[in-house]
């Protein structure tokens, strides 16, 4: 409710809280709604933040991996795609993109595999608008 309805210092104060221990949190099912909301009520900043510290140090895809596979952390990722700016899409399409076909098998992956493939159809469809 705060997240949503409060003033923004006092979803800063939550978001900052949560800091650190994103990739856990969004494992659990109730603290992962509150993560999803983290992601739709923050500021470009906070999000930014929660993103990268999804994402993990540049080769390490762990925290990413991990939630996609997971029955909770998988809706995450998802927001994540809605919310992000492009440019994270990007890199985060990218990491994704790498371990598609291992997804295909984990029950929760197939979320992110049927998001991802509506994404780059999406994308492409907007870049032939451009050229076109």
């Amino acid at each position: 409710h705060v997240l949503e309805h409060g003033k923004p210092h006092e979803r800063s104060a939550i978001i900052k809280k949560l800091s650190g221990q994103i990739v856990q949190m969004s494992q659990q099912k109730f603290a992962s709604n509150v993560v999803e909301k983290c992601l739709t009520f923050g500021s470009l900043a906070e999000r930014q933040i929660l993103v990268n510290e999804m994402l993990g140090s540049t080769d390490e895809n762990e925290p990413l991996q991990a939630m996609m596979k997971d029955q909770y952390a998988n809706y995450v990722v998802q927001k994540v795609l809605e919310t992000c700016s492009d440019q994270q899409r990007e890199l985060i399409l990218s990491r994704i993109k790498v371990h598609l076909s291992a997804l295909k098998k984990y029950t929760y992956g197939k979320h992110i595999v049927a998001r991802v493939e509506k994404l780059v159809a999406a994308g492409e469809r907007r870049i032939g608008v451009q050229s076109a």
